[in-house]
């Protein structure tokens, strides 16, 4: 009897990942939502987008050496 039970156990906890990883809309695409977007929404967006790439590209090129110093 108490082998019966931990192999039910066993069995139990070897499936639950893989049944959770079958929860959701499946297929991890766009959302509905994601299409219809305004062009209010559209625009923030945009500005975001650049705002980002305009802080990244103030970021300096400069290669950091640890070891810089020892060498010397």
């Amino acid at each position: 009897m108490r082998t019966v039970v931990v192999a039910i156990a066993a069995i139990a906890i070897m499936t639950a990942p893989a049944f959770s990883q079958g929860r959701g809309r499946g297929g991890g695409g766009k959302s509905p939502a994601a299409d219809q977007q305004s062009e209010e929404q559209k625009k923030k967006n945009a500005a975001a987008e650049k705002a980002y790439k305009a802080a990244v590209d103030r970021i300096p090129d400069k290669k950091y050496d640890p070891w810089g110093t020892m060498r010397k």
